[in-house]
This record gives structure tokens, C-alpha cells and sequence, in this order.
């Protein structure tokens, strides 16, 4: 039988998900299918609209071999699994003569955990009153939500949390999970047969396809400890959020509350002396972090390095105990052991390698209001791992619609630990060979969009009120008839914002936080005349195609905090290597913000509007045309008399649209 071609697997393909063949899409899955063929790494760049997921499931399921697909979201994540995936194994089902099978897989404390849901909780002083499910009082939301739990786990085939609606709190989920660490073992757990966790595992071995996170891919790539199965082809959708990700998974926290819930889990379990011990490095930990001030270390205080050295010392003679002493009275000891264990084993790792001081970590302090201080540790950059780990024994494809920053993919690359496009290694040197292609967007951006920089504003300083621009949103929001997006760089400034504006104007005005973001989102896209107002949380989660969203604005660049310890280090790093940090780390992060930004505009060929910028340093510095060029192709405009009679002839045309006008 003849080999189909590739556009006849994309055409199925298309057909069965009701969606329309387009040139990006084609162009994208013809790269993907050559950078899969020869081994090789491919970045592409795939504007909204573009259909990217069958870009490259379709030529991931062609080639037949096992390919990991990692995304960000959870959106997406359903998106492939529930129907772009189904729908596509059975339409190139006749043509590839096999039906590829395919899995999802998360995160171990993901799923629920039979033997903490039977067994409860392993009790410590703090969490004891609402570990077992009798103790917490019915009536209770808790109590509510754990009978939920327990009566969900008999119908459940997956026991992940996301296929549970509604959810329920944080605190109730960590009652019924475990992390790896925790986890007792298939073996050794009285459960282990029915296990959900390692029955997603199975099932990933088995499958064609699987996908999971970024976090997941980075545990999986940088512990050393295999969670993913063996693959020929990893592709990174939404890979603009893959170095975020990572850094988080290898970032290290201590704080005085998780010290002192190490110490009381493996009190019950060791000798005297060796909880006393731990107990006291505790103490002398807490009294530090009591007067801690926020901000980079760059160098280990004498007096924070004696204590972190104590924790240390005192959580590995901790740990050794735990491996020698048993307790038959402690009921179930075998996993209030595990759990102890767990947190006593963090404790140590995170002092450890902060008295080892690399040059290759960032340190600092951090004080919350509500949670008080507590002790980070980050690597100062994260593309060599990634080139060591991500770029090895694989064909990667990493795509996203903001990917080519300021003209060129170089800036990503280099976050991921990729040279310069085309760069060739010195003799003896293995550098990842890869290209990036810009397959475009089916939107005409220039006919559909404004991008209107307030020019006339004064430059934002760092905090304090802004009246010019508060006067420009309302003016603007009017304007629109409401249908605006407010992204905004801060809490404060989206509530000093939201307050404002419900004062001036009679439109509704939501304000991320007031509820869940579902329901917000769910609101705003249901009345056109709602304003929704929010951080830079939100840039990513909003998808409300048609006339609700008519406006998007950006109250300033979205450039890092200048007391940003990781962020500042980074940039001071690139600096001392003779480049120019502000560029390379601070503009890099607020062009890839923006452009996520602006991307809320247009959503559909039908969508029509403005995103209107309110810092004019986007028309007047240096760096303007970097982040302009990091945008959709919009038409440009400084212009304040223009953008509001455009703003009022779209509104006006969305009125007479929908009968209203």
C-alpha cells in the first residue's frame, strides 16, 4: 500500500475536528515532519488561529515512534486529549492502518491517593484536627469537600483532580495526595494495585502519545530520575513558558513554618537527641528569618550560614535516624515515616546547597505579609540544563505564537540554551543543531487591529497614583462602549484601576480576585458593555473571540521589578559577559509579556479593535521598536483623536451587528 502523503493525514486530520486547512498550518507540520525525519530541533512560531496542534500531531502520530507532547496550560492539555487527539487517531486511522493509542500524565500529587484517602493523614500538631475525615465537621466546606472526595474516588477511572467538578480547596486536595516523595511504592503500599498514579504511568508506557506538563518535563529532565517513558520526539507547546517553569522546579524555598513541620513529623520517630538537635538548628533558623530583610544575598551571612549549616547537620543525623528506628505503636508508621522523611530531606538538600554557595545560584530573601519570611534559592540561568538535558538523544519542536522576539528567534533560543541560528561549533564541539520558522497568522493584523501608544503620558514612575493615565482609560473604555481587557503590571494598580473607573463610568467592571477566573471570564465574554481588569496572571488565560474584547490595554511595559532578585542577577550576569543585560533579560521578559498581551485582541477573522499601550516610553525610548517589532503586525498610531473615533465606529458596528444599536 502506497505511503499517504502528508496533506492527505493533515486533510483528515482537519476534516475531523470541523476546523479549515490553512497555509501556517501546513508549512508548520511539512517542518515538523523534516525536523522529526533528520533528528534535528525546530522552533516555530505559529500566530493564533494557525490550528499549531494538528501542526504537530498529525505528523507526531505519522511517524509512528512515541512522542511526548508538554504543554502550560491545563486548557491545552484538554484540548489535545478530549478532542484534537481522539478525533485525529480516528481519522488517520484508515489511512496509517493503526490506531495510535495515547495517555496523559501529571505529577504524582495530581492524582488521588487511595491510602491517604483510607488510611488519612499522617498527623502532625498543626494538621491533626483535620486529617481524618471524621474530624472535620460535615457542615463544614471542608468536611463537605472530603465526603466529595470519597465518594468521587469510587466512580473515578483516572482519580485526577481536574476531572473533578467542582473542585475543591488546596487544603482539602492535600489531604487525599501525596507527593513523590511521600509516596510509600507500589510495592509496599496495600493499595499499590489500584493506584491511580501508577496506573497513569502504565498507560503512558503504552502509549503512542503522551502528554504532560512542563513542570513534569522538567522534574523528569532534571533529577535524574526517569518519570516520562523513553521517546524519539519532544514537542514543547507554549514553550514561551518553558524557562519560567523550569526555574520554578529548581528553585529551593526554606521558611520557619515548613522547618518547625519537619521537626514535629520526626520527633515521634527518632531518638531524643536527634529531634533536640533538629529542634534547636529550628529555633536558631526562625530567629534569623524573624529579621530578615527582602532582597539578593549575595554573599551567606556569617550568622545565616551557622544556621543553615546547623539544619543541615542536624536533618542528615535526623535522616539517618529515621532509617534505623522503627515504631510499631505509630499506627500506619510505615507512611508517617515516608512523610517525615520527605520533609526532613528537603530541609537538608535546600541548606546544603546554599552553604555550598555556587556562583551558577541566586539567593535572597522574600516577606510576605500573610506568610511571612522565607529563603529562596534559583540557579541564575537555566539554559545550560536545558541544553544538556533537552537537547540530547531526541528531535525537540518547541512552538508558541510568541516565539521571535524584536525579528528574530534568538533571544528564546538563547533563554533555552540554543547558539545563535546557523552557529557552527568549534572542532570537538557538539553545539544542537536548529531553525526557526515563522509560519505566520490567517489574521490580517493591520486591517484588524490598532496598537495605540499614549505618547502623550508621562513616563510611569515605580509606584503612586497615575491620573493621566486613569483619565486616558476612561476616556478610552467609554470610548469602546466597555469590551476592554485591562491588563495590568500590578495588583494595586489593576484595583486603584477597577475603583476608578466604577466611580467615573456605568459599566461594569470586573476585577480579577472578586472570583474565580472561569467565572469571570465567563461573565465578561456574556456582556459586551463589562470591563475585565486584571495582572499579568491573566494575559494567558483570556480567549473571548467576537465583540467583547474590542479593547486590550496595557497600563506600562511590563519590564521586570528592579528589586527582582533572580531577574537583576541575571541581567547583572549578562552584563559582566560583556552583553547588554537590559536587552537580553529585562526587554526579553516585557516583549514576551506584551506580546501575549496584544494576542488577546484578535481571536477569530471577525474581531476588530484596539490595544492601546499607556507608557509612552513604547513611542519614545531606544527600546520601542524592539518591543513594537515583538507585536502582531497592528497599524500604528500615537494618535488620541483617531484611536477613539475608531473605538467608537467599532462599537458602533458590534451595536448594529448584534440589533442593538
Amino acid at each position: 500500500m502506497t505511503k499517504p502523503s502528508l496533506s492527505e493525514l493533515l486533510h483528515a486530520a482537519v476534516t475531523a475536528v470541523g476546523g479549515v486547512e490553512r497555509p501556517g498550518q501546513t508549512a508548520m507540520a511539512e517542518a515538523v515532519t523534516e525536523a522529526i525525519d533528520d533528528g534535528s530541533h525546530l522552533l516555530v512560531q505559529a500566530g493564533t488561529g494557525t490550528g499549531k496542534s494538528l501542526g504537530y500531531v498529525v505528523p507526531a502520530l505519522a511517524h509512528g515512534e512515541r512522542v511526548v507532547v508538554a504543554t502550560a496550560t491545563l486548557a491545552l492539555q484538554r484540548q489535545l486529549v478530549e478532542r484534537d487527539l481522539p478525533r485525529t487517531v480516528e481519522a488517520l486511522h484508515p489511512l496509517l492502518r493503526r490506531r495510535a493509542e495515547f495517555a496523559m500524565l501529571k505529577g504524582r500529587s495530581n492524582y488521588l491517593c487511595l491510602h491517604r484517602l483510607h488510611e488519612g493523614m499522617p498527623q502532625d500538631e498543626e494538621e491533626g484536627l483535620f486529617d481524618q475525615f471524621e474530624a472535620a465537621a460535615p457542615s463544614s466546606k471542608l468536611g463537605q469537600d472530603l465526603l466529595r472526595l470519597r465518594d468521587w474516588s469510587d466512580d473515578t477511572e483516572t482519580g485526577d483532580r481536574d476531572d473533578l467538578t467542582p473542585g475543591v480547596s488546596d487544603r482539602a486536595w492535600a489531604q487525599v495526595s501525596v507527593s513523590s516523595r511521600e509516596c510509600l511504592g507500589a510495592s509496599k503500599c496495600a493499595y499499590g494495585a489500584e493506584c491511580f498514579a501508577e496506573a497513569a504511568r502504565e498507560r503512558a508506557k503504552l502509549s503512542d502519545v503522551v502528554v504532560t506538563n512542563h513542570a513534569l518535563l522538567a522534574i523528569d529532565a532534571l533529577e535524574g530520575a526517569p518519570i516520562l517513558p523513553p521517546h524519539e520526539v519532544l514537542i514543547v507547546d507554549e514553550a514561551h513558558e518553558l524557562v519560567s517553569r523550569v526555574t520554578g522546579v529548581a528553585t529551593g524555598e526554606l521558611t520557619p513554618g515548613q522547618v518547625n513541620r519537619a521537626v514535629r513529623r520526626a520527633a515521634k520517630l527518632v531518638d531524643e537527641k536527634s529531634a533536640d538537635q533538629l529542634q534547636t538548628a529550628s529555633e536558631g533558623f526562625e530567629r534569623l528569618m524573624e529579621l530578615a530583610l527582602p532582597g539578593r544575598l549575595e554573599e551567606i551571612p556569617e550568622d545565616l550560614g551557622y544556621a543553615l549549616t546547623a539544619l543541615r547537620d542536624a536533618a542528615r543525623t535526623v535522616i539517618s535516624a529515621l532509617g534505623s528506628t522503627r515504631d510499631r505503636s505509630v499506627q500506619d508508621e510505615d507512611a508517617v515515616r515516608k512523610q517525615a522523611l520527605a520533609s526532613v530531606q528537603n530541609i537538608h538538600d535546600v541548606a546544603e546547597r546554599i552553604t555550598l554557595g555556587s556562583e551558577w545560584d541566586v539567593v535572597w530573601y522574600e516577606r510576605h505579609d500573610r506568610f511571612g519570611a522565607s529563603l529562596r534559592v534559583a540557579p541564575l540561568s537555566v539554559s545550560g540544563l536545558l541544553r544538556e538535558k533537552l537537547f540530547t538523544e531526541r528531535s525537540v519542536v518547541l512552538t508558541s505564537a510568541t516565539l521571535k522576539l524584536g525579528g528574530d528567534f534568538n533571544g528564546v533560543g538563547a533563554s533555552l540554551g540554543l547558539p545563535p541560528e546557523g552557529t557552527v561549533g568549534a572542532e570537538g564541539e557538539e553545539l544542537p543543531s536548529w531553525r526557526g520558522i515563522d509560519v505566520g497568522s490567517p489574521f490580517d493584523y493591520r486591517k484588524q487591529g490598532i496598537l495605540y501608544v499614549a505618547r502623550h503620558l508621562a513616563t510611569p514612575g515605580r509606584e503612586g497614583s497615575r491620573a493621566d493615565m486613569l483619565d486616558e482609560l476612561a476616556e478610552l473604555v467609554e470610548a469602546a462602549g466597555g469590551r476592554t481587557l485591562g491588563l495590568f503590571s500590578s495588583m494595586r494598580a489593576a484595583q486603584a484601576a477597577a475603583e476608578e473607573l466604577r466611580g467615573r463610568l456605568d459599566k461594569p467592571v470586573l476585577l480579577q480576585g472578586e472570583d474565580t477566573l472561569g467565572e469571570l471570564i465567563k461573565n465578561f465574554a456574556a456582556d459586551p458593555e463589562t470591563c475585565l481588569f486584571g495582572t499579568l496572571s491573566l494575559w494567558q488565560g483570556v480567549d473571548v473571540p467576537g465583540p467583547s474584547c474590542q479593547l486590550v490595554v496595557m497600563d506600562r511595559i511590563p519590564f521586570p521589578r528592579p528589586d527582582d532578585p533572580l531577574m537583576s542577577a541575571r541581567q547583572k550576569a549578562v552584563e559582566e559577559a560583556g552583553g547588554n543585560g537590559f536587552m537580553a533579560v529585562a526587554a526579553t521578559h516585557a516583549a514576551l509579556l506584551m506580546a501575549q498581551g496584544a494576542g488577546r485582541l484578535v481571536r477569530a477573522t471577525g474581531d476588530r479593535g484596539v490595544v492601546a499601550v499607556l507608557d509612552p516610553r513604547l513611542a519614545n525610548a531606544r527600546y520601542g521598536s524592539y518591543l513594537r517589532a515583538s507585536l502582531p503586525d497592528f497599524w500604528y498610531t500615537t494618535d488620541r483623536n483617531q484611536v477613539r473615533r475608531s473605538l467608537a465606529a467599532i462599537d458602533t458596528a458590534a451595536r448594529t451587528s448584534a440589533g442593538t444599536a
